[in-house]
């Protein structure tokens, strides 16, 4: 009686699989570079605000394909979420730092009345509106502390 071969066979990752693994592999480097960029800007290792294309080619990835790429996973241009991570370091200056709103937008490559402008545009808020409505919500939160 002859013995039957048993072979398992593990399903290789598809084409569509690695694919997908590739674009989360990229999208996940561009908010690191983001990140990254924004911290040595406001350190002073950088002097310049990159680009996209500047982003792209660091990603090894057409400018255009990064685009279409964080449109499909994200819904939104690339650009879109450089601005978000901007304003995200911006409140966090403004709320933490005591450096002069004009320092904050020139470590961010900003003229400081351009700065405003980009500001208020997302929040309704000038940079230091936003500071002083931060500074009472603190005062506040300190005196209702025990």
């Amino acid at each position: 009686m002859p013995l039957e071969k048993i072979i398992y066979i593990y399903p290789l990752p598809s084409n569509n699989s690695i694919h997908m693994q590739r674009e989360e592999q990229i999208t996940a480097a561009y908010f690191d570079l983001l990140d990254q960029h924004l911290d040595d800007l406001l350190t002073g290792k950088a002097m310049q605000m990159f680009e996209l294309n500047q982003i792209a080619d660091r990603l090894s990835v057409p400018h255009k394909q990064l685009i279409q790429l964080m449109k499909k996973q994200y819904g939104q241009h690339p650009c879109f979420f450089y601005d978000q991570k901007i304003l995200d370091k911006s409140k966090q200056l403004l709320r933490d730092s005591d450096w002069p709103v004009a320092k904050i937008a020139l470590r961010l490559t900003y003229d400081p009345s351009n700065f405003s402008k980009f500001f208020k545009k997302y929040t309704q808020q000038t940079p230091g509106q936003f500071r002083r409505q931060a500074y009472l919500e603190k005062s506040k939160k300190e005196k209702s502390s025990p």
